[in-house]
Parts: structure tokens; C-alpha cells; sequence
């Protein structure tokens, strides 16, 4: 039975890594590196830099992240997709034959919304798992803007842009929190009343913020976005809705 240990690293900024993280990191005799493809070696680029920043001796297997199979439906897609990944996790901690721990670096979190722990419990035999807990991107959203995440004795909702899409304003709601966004679903909402406060490459050098009533924000934000994603190929990025 293999050690593995999730260990969350914060949005892509090495001062996010945590002492618990840094010991952990210190401690595995392998570590996992996804590539997502040529566009997004920034992504690969950064948990390196990482590594290194942490002093990390580990040998390093990197492992090319597969393609979701766009013609199935999203949830069998998904399923499919976490299958095929635990596969290859196997095959590249067979091939290292590590005698220790194996690290995974998961950015913000591994509980939320990351499927690092799902994808896990796909592995046979069930591996021993540990998770250290890291900065997510709400953290750091909230943090850059200096705002609380929820106002006094509110709910906050946390979702994603496909079921804001789809559902619309997620009834009851006080503050929304959307996660997993490519579409800019924020646009798809009568803005009137709404304010948004969003952020891209959140604790990175490439850091963007913005903030305002929805109506005169959200076109500036999906703007800014679309140039920043061609920019750089890709684009990690969270943003809090709220009615004033």
C-alpha cells in the first residue's frame, strides 16, 4: 500500500505554501507533476519553481494530464476522464517504485473543488491518504480585494459557472462564489443590484483585479479576460457576487 499525500499549495504564489506543506514536501520520496499540454506549461513551470523554492530532493515523475472525451455526457465525461488520470498515476509511481511517500501538488486546496481526492479512491490498492490543507482561490480573492467573504450572519453559496448558467441566481442566496468559470457566466445575470469583485491569477505576478456594479464591470472583466487568456494560453481566475 502506497503513501499519498495531496498537498495543497495555494494559487501558484510559493509564499502560499505552508510550513505543513513545505515538511511534507521535504519528507516524499516521489513527486507527481501533471503537464497539461503545450499551451499550459506555465502551469508545470510553476509547481517546479515551487519545488525548488521548497528545497524539494524528491525524484520529480512528470505525467501528461489526458483529454476529457467531449462526445460523452459531462457527468459519464468527468467520471471517465478521473478514471483514465488514476491509471496513470499508477503507471508513473510503478515505474519510480518509490519507497516513501508520493506527493501530489494540488493548487488552492485538495477539498474544494479539485478532484484529486476523488480521483484517489480510484486507485487499487486504496493508498493511505494525507491531506495538507492549502490557500484557495476564495482566500486569496477576498484577501486582494480586503473584503470579508460573506456580510454579517449571511450564507454564502459556492458554485459553478456551468450551474450558474443554467440555474441562474441560486435561490436564497446572499453571496455567490463562483468557481470553474471559462464562460464569464457572471454575464448571463440581470446585473442590476449585483456587484462582483474578480480576480485572475490570483497571488501570481500576472495578478488582475476588478471590481464594480456588475452592469459596468462584468463587459470590462469578460474583456480583460478574453486578452489575458490569449495572452497566456490559459486562465485561472474566481470572482464573489453580491446584491447592495
Amino acid at each position: 500500500m502506497i503513501d499519498l499525500w495531496l498537498i495543497g499549495i495555494g494559487t501558484g504564489n510559493p509564499d502560499h505554501v505552508t510550513m505543513e506543506a513545505r515538511r511534507a514536501l521535504g519528507a516524499a520520496a516521489l513527486v507527481l507533476v501533471p503537464r497539461k499540454g503545450p499551451d499550459k506549461t506555465d502551469l508545470a513551470d510553476l509547481r517546479h519553481m515551487i519545488l525548488r523554492e521548497c528545497g524539494v530532493t524528491a525524484p520529480i515523475a512528470e505525467f501528461d494530464m489526458p483529454l476529457r472525451d467531449e462526445s460523452l455526457p459531462y457527468a459519464e465525461r468527468v467520471v471517465a476522464w478521473h478514471g483514465e488520470i488514476a491509471r496513470i498515476w499508477a503507471t508513473a509511481i510503478a515505474r519510480a517504485r518509490p519507497v516513501g511517500p508520493v506527493a501530489l501538488l494540488v493548487w488552492g486546496d485538495p477539498g474544494l473543488y479539485d478532484s484529486s481526492l476523488r480521483i484517489a479512491t480510484r486507485l487499487h490498492p486504496a493508498p493511505r491518504l494525507h491531506v495538507v490543507p492549502g490557500i484557495t482561490a476564495l482566500q486569496a480573492l477576498t484577501a486582494a480585494h480586503a473584503i470579508p467573504i460573506n456580510t454579517i450572519n449571511g450564507a454564502v453559496t459556492v458554485t459553478t459557472g456551468r450551474r450558474l448558467r443554467a440555474g441562474g441566481w441560486p435561490p436564497g442566496a446572499e453571496t455567490v462564489a463562483v468557481m470553474l468559470d471559462g464562460e464569464c457566466s457572471f454575464l448571463s445575470l440581470p446585473p442590476e443590484g449585483l456587484q462582483i469583485w474578480w480576480g485572475g491569477f490570483l497571488g501570481m505576478p500576472e495578478q488582475m483585479l476588478d471590481s464594480g456594479p456588475l452592469a459596468t464591470a462584468g463587459p470590462r472583466i469578460a474583456a480583460a479576460r478574453a486578452q489575458a487568456r490569449e495572452r497566456h494560453g490559459w486562465m485561472m481566475d474566481t470572482y464573489l457576487l453580491r446584491y447592495t
